[in-house]
Order: structure tokens, then C-alpha cells, then sequence
């Protein structure tokens, strides 16, 4: 009775096996297809010749025809902006919520919660309209505004200082801590697989994110990457795949070069923060 439970086991465990390569490869061949065709020249982007030569002027002619360098400045000022800002922010709502008592607190939470169900896109008219008032269409800072205060990264560091043990805070306090000491000697460290598993997210998020930099800017000072590889690789520009692969790998190089990195600490994160 007990083989074929057994070999039922083993052929299930095969085909989840099989089905996750299956996966992998369907979700790596469109990286597999730029790398061959940003390396090789243009006739060669449909041909598959193991024989084909290597070749490193698709980079030079995407650098000549679009400023990526530029925008990839962009795209690092703008989500190194959003991460020190989001933190900022998330950091006190999130201690606020989860260590102190006041009048309307669970209703204010909820609310916080309710903008984890809003799409951004739904607001992307008023939100052009508020930046518009403000005078900061066109600019990096007005492209991070709306999204510094992170719904998702308040509620995540408010479960994590939630799970805190109170006579750590208690100890701080003997210590002499105030508030803000206690926050930042107690918290702050105890919850840092937190703090580097959202900053991950937000990241990778910001630095991909299309629809709103596309909609708020409109000059090539302020177009991040995204932007700017979509005017670049538009069909009135002319379609040659093999400068727009090198393009591609061009925008998409610190985020893989990051992970390659640090990718044990980067899932180290993610299961000690219990983001799934």
C-alpha cells in the first residue's frame, strides 16, 4: 500500500519540480533573447548563429542616440529621494500606530488601509492638477510626491513594531531614551530585515514605474528610465531590436547587478519580514 503512495509522491514532486523550470524559463527568455540580441548585430537579432559575432556598438549607438546616462541620474536621484522620504515618513505613522493611544487611531489606520485598495491611476488627474498648483510639473520631486507616504510601508513597520517586546521599551526608557530615542535605538534596529525587504519594493517599483512619469514630465532633464526607453524604442524612432535590447540592458543593469549581489541577503529580508 505504501509504494504507490510513494511513487504518487515522487511524480508529484516531479512535476512541481518540472512546472517551476517550466516557469523560470518562460519568465528569463525574454532577458535571454536581449542579452543575445543587444551582443550581436542587427541581422543577426532573429537568427540564432552560435557562430554569430559579439559585438559591443549596439551599447555605443544607444548611448549616441538617447542620454540614458542622464536618465539613469534621474532614476537615481528620483528613487533614492522616494526611499529616504518614504522612510521618513513610514517610520513615524508606522510608531504611532503601534505604540501609541489616541482618539480616532483605529479609524486613521483603517483609512491608511483603505489606500492600500486605490490604484494610483485612479488618481493620476487630481494628482496632475495638485502638482500643476504646486508648480512642480516636469520635475523629479514632482514625480516622488505622491508616493512618499507609502500605505504599504506604514503597515508593514507597524507589524513589526507591534511584534517589539515592550520591556525592551521600557528599558530604553530607564536608560533615559525619549521618544524619538526609544523609536530610533529600540525600533529602528529590531525591525531592520523590515526596513531592507520594503526598501527592495520600493526600489524596484519606482525604478520601473511608466505611467506617472510619462503623464508628469516632458523634458529629457527629468525623464527616468522608463520614459525614456519608451520614446526610444517607439516605432516612429525606427525599430532596429538590437540597440533596443542594448537600451534595455542598459536600464535594467543596476537592478540585476543589485540582486546578483546581494541576493542572499535580499531573501534573507524578505522571510525574516514575512513578505510573501
Amino acid at each position: 500500500m505504501t509504494a504507490p503512495a510513494g511513487a504518487g509522491g515522487r511524480f508529484a514532486g516531479a512535476l512541481e519540480v518540472s512546472a517551476a523550470w517550466l516557469l523560470a524559463v518562460v519568465w528569463i527568455s525574454p532577458l535571454l533573447y536581449a542579452l543575445w540580441a543587444a551582443f550581436h548585430g542587427g541581422a543577426y537579432a532573429t537568427h540564432f548563429d552560435p557562430t554569430a559575432p559579439l559585438t559591443l556598438d549596439n551599447f555605443r549607438q544607444a548611448l549616441d542616440q538617447a542620454p540614458f546616462l542622464r536618465y539613469g541620474l534621474n532614476t537615481f536621484i528620483l528613487v533614492t529621494m522616494l526611499l529616504a522620504a518614504q522612510l521618513v515618513l513610514c517610520t513615524l505613522a508606522a510608531y504611532a500606530f503601534a505604540r501609541f493611544r489616541f482618539w480616532g487611531r483605529e479609524a486613521a489606520f483603517a483609512l491608511v488601509l483603505v489606500q492600500l485598495m486605490v490604484t494610483p491611476e485612479i488618481l493620476i488627474v487630481e494628482n496632475y492638477g495638485t502638482l500643476a498648483r504646486l508648480g512642480l510639473v516636469d520635475t523629479i520631486t514632482g514625480i516622488g510626491l505622491p508616493y512618499m507616504a507609502s500605505a504599504f510601508g506604514i503597515f508593514l513597520l507597524r507589524q513589526a513594531f507591534k511584534s517589539t517586546p515592550k520591556e525592551l521599551e521600557e528599558a530604553a526608557r530607564l536608560e533615559g531614551c525619549g521618544v524619538l530615542g526609544v523609536l530610533w535605538r529600540v525600533y529602528v534596529p529590531l525591525a531592520r530585515p523590515t526596513y531592507l525587504a520594503y526598501g527592495l519594493v520600493s526600489v524596484s517599483h519606482h525604478w520601473n514605474n511608466f505611467l506617472w512619469p510619462l503623464v508628469i514630465t516632458n523634458s529629457l532633464e527629468t525623464r527616468p528610465l522608463t520614459v525614456g526607453l519608451g520614446v526610444f524604442g517607439a516605432p516612429e524612432s525606427g525599430v532596429d531590436w538590437s540597440i533596443i535590447s542594448a537600451a534595455t540592458l542598459l536600464s535594467v543593469a543596476p537592478l540585476l547587478v543589485a540582486f546578483l549581489l546581494f541576493q542572499r541577503q535580499f531573501m534573507q529580508s524578505f522571510m525574516t519580514a514575512g513578505i510573501k
